[in-house]
């Protein structure tokens, strides 16, 4: 949905979308299992507050890969402006306030996009299958929430070499 900005300029446009899974690219990390849902109002020159999203997406397990359903609801602000409309000369740090703006340029902007900024925003930086979860060996890769592997877990590093001959040579 390309909301443009002439059309802004005569009215507000509410909208109330699904997006079906695959219509909003997510990255290979992360796939939507159910529509994403979003409603709210654009206006031309005015602050937009109210707007939300949720859907139902898969997140890898931090540990062992394992899919990981995860559920998004979230409501966000953000305020549009012209692309260069703030530019300044030298660098200037930005208040809290002003981190809620985005700039478009061109005749406007793709809901998708937005929505995709604000979804990968509002997911965990980790999230895990179980609390348990056991992960996957380093050695093998296998996942040991299913199986036993039979790697030998004192597996040295090579970095220690050094320090391991002293070692032997001290126990001479």
């Amino acid at each position: 949905m390309l909301i443009k900005v002439k059309d802004l300029a005569l009215r507000k446009i509410v909208f109330d979308e699904s997006f079906q899974p695959g219509a909003v690219e997510l990255g290979e990390e992360v796939e939507q299992t159910t529509p994403l849902k979003t409603s709210g109002r654009a206006e031309l020159l005015r602050e937009n507050r109210g707007a939300g999203f949720s859907a139902q997406v898969e997140i890898r397990c931090a540990r062992c890969l394992d899919p990981v359903p995860y559920h998004v609801q979230e409501n966000f602000d953000l305020v549009y402006r012209p692309q260069g409309v703030d530019a300044v000369a030298d660098e200037a740090s930005i208040s809290l306030a002003e981190t809620e703006i985005g700039y478009y340029q061109g005749e406007g902007l793709l809901l998708e996009d937005v929505l995709k900024e604000q979804l990968l925003l509002a997911l965990p930086v980790k999230q895990v299958c179980r609390r348990d979860c056991k992960g996957l060996c380093p050695h093998c890769g296998g996942n040991l929430n299913l199986e036993s592997c039979n790697c030998v877990s004192t597996m040295t590093d090579p970095r220690w070499a050094a320090l391991e001959d002293i070692r032997k040579k001290l126990e001479r």
